[in-house]
């Protein structure tokens, strides 16, 4: 796990190592450990290394194998870099480093873009070819890792950050108008390539790109999801449906055991983070540390979920910490939260998941969480209308939309307003083939979306932020691919995630299994009042704000009066995501 970054020139001129300097250094938090820059004529690569597999200096980045002419920068972690390991060495390879970075170059070598397919693990790199000057980089299945560029007629940057690239200077800071309407509309979720800034993209999931000497540029997506159940699974029952989901689970547990460093849990006290603690403990893990957190109670919506962490540390004797968080630590925190972001993330757990990771982060450097499984396995509430509705774009806007094209109208300056991007982009992706029910088509576009451009970003940004390596199983291509072969019925039933509640019986207690479902409480967020309030106030009333003029005044003035009363359908508040986005601005544009 590190944070990686570079430079490629065609205008004749030589990289610019003092940007790559400032990218590399603007990323300290992602790898504190270690830091390099290899520069070689129109290409300079960047990295700061979070020491997880490998301690040793062999391991060092970027890294350079002379015999084959390459050059990695890389982030992420291979789990099963062991097994390709072994079938490089009998291909004739000789490793020089004990690591997966070194595994990543080889697997390049040989079986050229089609490594990609081998790896599994989350991934983000860049190899330069010194003979041809090309570079190829590529991120993985499910973009748990992240990878952000900018281009001119002169150059491409990249980076593992959104503010290391604005730390390189040269970029295009203007706001996207198509993506501030995905922001708006779209529960804050701004699909790839684009980002709020016009001037950066994001290389999506599963793709790879090939940056050639001469400024030409192709990318390929490498892998896609498809619904529908195996020929071998026709027969299945319940049992056997259950079996399954336990035996790849399994498997995604205990790959990411793979460091050289302990790894522990993220224990939010839900059923996806208590399965992942209980299957490490099956696995015979001993000693294992956990980590949960709270917050204070807002009115009568509770703050902490501590008495269902408690029943899984009790269960399995785990290391357990508590860290509680009252409102005094929350704001300073959130500051500092926002400045980390790498895009502007509106869900009110941000400032939790940084908290927490900076706590943690005092104990060790790897975790495991839960992220993902609400996504595959059907554990939202929209997903039951959308299994037998007659209008799947309706049904999913009504449902997980912040708000509909009128309301965006009146929120947003006109100079801003074209098209409803939000609602094309959904449709256009429900049209694709591979998911022909309604409920396979929101879940495809959340796994393949909003998953990847919310939980598991904000998971990545805010563990970082803390040098901290998140691992997240339900994740695992191999649990992802299943999961979009059971049945939606078998997802949906009885609230949602059935057919994984039920695998989990077998494993935790019922209690945690048939709570009610939480989330990860910040309630002062939701319910914004005193110094939140305030702080939102005044970002929305300053100077910067009124000279960028993203929002119509009567829209703020009629949120400020009553924030209370504005709370979007997945129970947001549209005060904060309004406040958010100018606080993002002010930090990374304005400062």
């Amino acid at each position: 796990m590190c944070g990686i970054c570079g430079e490629v020139r065609w205008d004749q001129s030589p990289a610019d190592i003092g940007a790559v300097a400032k990218m590399t250094g603007r990323m300290h938090r992602r790898g504190p450990d270690g830091d390099g820059i290899l520069s070689r004529g129109s290409v300079a690569l960047g990295h700061r290394r979070l020491k997880i597999i490998d301690l040793s200096e062999s391991a060092q980045q970027p890294m350079v194998d002379s015999e084959l002419g390459l050059s990695v920068v890389y982030n992420g972690a291979i789990y099963n870099y062991p097994e390709l390991r072994e079938q490089l060495t009998q291909k004739g390879y000789r490793f020089f480093s004990q690591g997966d970075t070194e595994v990543i170059l080889k697997a390049y070598h040989a079986w050229g873009s089609d490594c990609v397919q081998h790896f599994n693990g989350m991934f983000a790199f860049a190899i330069h070819e010194r003979d041809s000057g090309r570079v190829f980089i590529a991120r993985d299945r499910l973009g748990i890792k992240p990878l952000y560029y900018t281009q001119n007629d002169k150059q491409f940057r990249f980076a593992s950050s959104l503010p290391s690239l604005l730390a390189g200077g040269g970029v295009d800071t203007a706001i996207d108008p198509v993506a501030l309407n995905y922001y708006m509309n779209f529960h804050s979720v701004v699909p790839p390539p684009r980002t709020i800034l016009s001037g950066v993209k994001k290389l999506p999931p599963a793709t790879y790109m090939t940056i050639d000497g001469d400024g030409s540029i192709s990318s390929e997506q490498y892998w896609d999801l498809h619904f529908g159940q195996r020929a071998d699974q026709n027969n299945y029952q319940v049992e056997d449906w259950i079996d399954e989901t336990l035996d790849v689970m399994r498997r995604a547990v205990k790959r990411r055991l793979v460091a050289d460093v302990p790894v522990g849990v993220l224990l939010s006290g839900g059923l996806d983070s208590s399965l992942v603690v209980g299957l490490l403990s099956e696995a015979g893990q001993s000693d294992l540390a956990t980590f949960s957190i709270g917050f204070e109670s807002v009115g009568d919506e509770e703050g902490n979920e501590f008495r269902y962490s408690d029943v899984i540390a009790e269960r399995f004797q785990t290391q357990h910490h508590r860290l509680h968080i009252d409102s005094a630590r929350t704001l300073p925190a959130l500051s500092e939260c926002i400045r980390e972001m790498s895009e502007p993330m509106v869900s009110h757990d941000n400032v939790g998941f940084y908290m927490l990771s900076q706590e943690v982060s005092k104990h060790l450097k790897v975790v495991q969480s839960g992220q993902g499984a609400d996504e595959i396995f059907a554990g939202y509430h929209w997903y039951p209308p959308m299994l037998e509705c007659v209008d799947a774009l309706a049904t999913y806007r009504a449902n997980f939309f912040d708000r509909d094209f009128d309301e965006y109208r009146a929120a947003v300056d006109p100079q801003w307003v074209a098209e409803d991007y939000a609602a094309d982009f959904v449709a256009g992706h429900f049209r694709k083939p591979g998911a022909e029910s309604p409920i396979d088509k929101a879940l495809r576009i959340d796994t393949q979306v909003m998953l990847i451009d919310d939980p598991v970003k904000r998971v990545d940004n805010h563990t970082m932020a803390a040098s901290l390596e998140a691992r997240v199983p339900f994740l695992d291509h191999e649990v992802v691919e299943f999961a979009a072969t059971v049945p939606a019925d078998l997802k949906v039933r009885e609230g949602g995630k059935y057919i994984l509640k039920e695998a989990s019986r077998r494993v935790i207690p019922a209690e945690v299994i048939d709570r009610p479902k939480g989330y990860f409480p910040v309630p002062a967020l939701k319910y914004l009042r005193g110094s939140f309030l305030d702080m939102a106030r005044d970002a929305l009333n300053s100077e910067s704000a009124r000279q960028r003029g993203l929002f119509q005044p009567q829209y703020v003035a009629k949120l400020l009066d009553d924030p209370e009363s504005h709370i979007t359908p997945l129970q947001g508040s549209k005060l904060w995501q309004l406040s958010l986005l100018e606080l993002w601005l002010q930090a990374h544009l304005d400062g």
